[in-house]
């Protein structure tokens, strides 16, 4: 017998906390609001889920989302009561099928009147998901053997400006880079099959630097080429980046689909760079959405190699704990040992958050990636390559940044640029 789908929920209520628990157990299982014929108690005990932890936390006088109904004939003050509930779902109602376990946990829910906040924590699934989609193929270590990298984080940039470099220029800038000893660059969400910087002419003048660079230097660098399109376009682009000898795609998550990521994983033969843009519409209210525990789970399982985690002390609103949180959930195993994604810290990073990050994450299994922290360096994208190397150096050394830099004149050019930035 398979064990159920298990949903974590932080909740708020103007109602009992027990009676808002079942309606949401109810509504995402076998009942509606009203009693059905066919809802006999006997598909009740086989289909209906089951609320089997509540947690009550703190009440408040203000509903955290609008639309919320009071329960009827209430009187006097209302408080809205917050809880962390836990909901089993019989895997049988649902099966392997991610695109209908998102509609589960993650479905009509939100829309209950019941409620005046939910968003979902965390969510355990039966190893029989795991039969039928296998997860990442290549995670960290595949990712490590193709870019030639141990022992540290892949040291990473974003093709900047974001959009309006032709390939040619793209070229060129990757050329720089690759001579400095790049790691890994990524193509920009928005830049992706754009009529200014056409898919196939960028991917054969990048490879071309790429191809060139490795013949003469023996490292090959790790160029994550955004093809996300339609499935059929994205397959197409992905035979464009074998072909011309890549190691990477990248796929912004959001705008797929888990269904499409699923079934591009069956044909793809490169890690998939999981970007995770409008994430904010996901996480960003603690009463709504989903927290990143659970959401990368299910992008894992649909195929994605590396996810995106934000950064310490970030440009974006996210606090540290959270990215913190976010880094260990992706090299937590869900199945398999070698099941983990590898984190990708990025978000207005330079070498003054490299200490602290490897303190707090406690592994150097990251791809860490600066777009302006490279790019604007004051001597030019090599120089602000070599300082951020140079900040992981120190970090690893354990010796502070300013005494790292009095040798280390690129990092210290860093320091002085970004370092009044925080």
């Amino acid at each position: 017998m398979n064990n159920p789908i298990i949903a974590t929920y932080r909740i708020e209520t103007p109602h009992p906390v027990e009676f808002a628990a079942e309606m949401i157990a109810g509504e995402q299982s076998s009942g509606t609001f009203i009693a059905v014929p066919g809802e006999t108690e006997e598909l009740k005990a086989r289909a209906r889920a089951k609320v089997t932890n509540i947690k009550r936390l703190e009440a408040v006088d203000v509903p955290s989302l609008p639309g919320s109904r009071l329960p009827k004939n209430h009187s006097g003050v209302t408080k809205y009561q917050r809880a962390e509930i836990t909901v089993e779902f019989p895997y049988n109602n649902i099966g392997s099928n991610l695109p209908t376990l998102l509609a589960t946990i993650c479905g009509n829910l939100y829309e209950l009147a019941e409620l005046s906040g939910v968003k979902l924590l965390d969510v355990e699934l039966p190893a029989a998901f795991a039969k039928r989609y296998p997860g990442p193929q290549f995670g960290i270590a595949g990712t490590r053997r193709l870019a030639g990298v141990e022992g540290r984080p892949l040291i990473g940039t974003i093709v900047k400006p974001s959009v309006g470099l032709r390939p040619e220029q793209t070229a060129e800038l990757v050329r720089t880079l690759g001579e400095a000893g790049i790691d890994f660059v990524k193509d920009d969400e928005l830049q992706a099959d754009a009529p200014h910087c056409p898919f196939k002419d960028r991917v054969a003048a990048v490879m071309r630097v790429v191809n060139e660079l490795a013949d003469r230097t023996g490292k090959k660098i790790m160029f994550a080429f955004n093809l996300t399109d339609d499935l059929e376009t994205m397959l197409r682009h992905h035979d464009t980046v074998v072909a011309a000898g890549g190691t990477c795609v990248m796929v912004s998550l959001h705008s797929v689909g888990l269904a499409t990521l699923a079934e591009f994983r069956k044909r793809c033969q490169l890690p998939i760079h999981g970007h995770r843009n409008g994430w904010g519409l996901y996480c960003r209210h603690p009463f709504l959405g989903v927290e990143y525990p659970a959401w990368q789970k299910l992008w894992r399982l649909a195929g994605a190699d590396h996810l995106h985690v934000n950064g310490l002390q970030n440009k974006f609103w996210e606090p540290d704990d959270s990215v913190v949180r976010s880094i260990k959930a992706c090299l937590t195993p869900m199945f398999r040992a070698d099941d983990v994604a590898m984190p990708v810290v990025s978000s207005g990073q330079w070498g003054g958050q490299a200490p602290e990050t490897y303190r707090r994450a406690g592994t150097s299994d990251l791809i860490y990636v600066a777009g302006g922290g490279i790019m604007a360096h004051p001597q030019g994208p090599a120089a602000g390559l070599r300082g951020l190397q140079q900040a992981w150096q120190a970090a690893a050394l354990g010796i502070p940044l300013a005494d790292y830099a009095t040798q280390h004149r690129e990092l210290q050019e860093t320091i002085s640029k970004f370092g009044g930035l925080r």
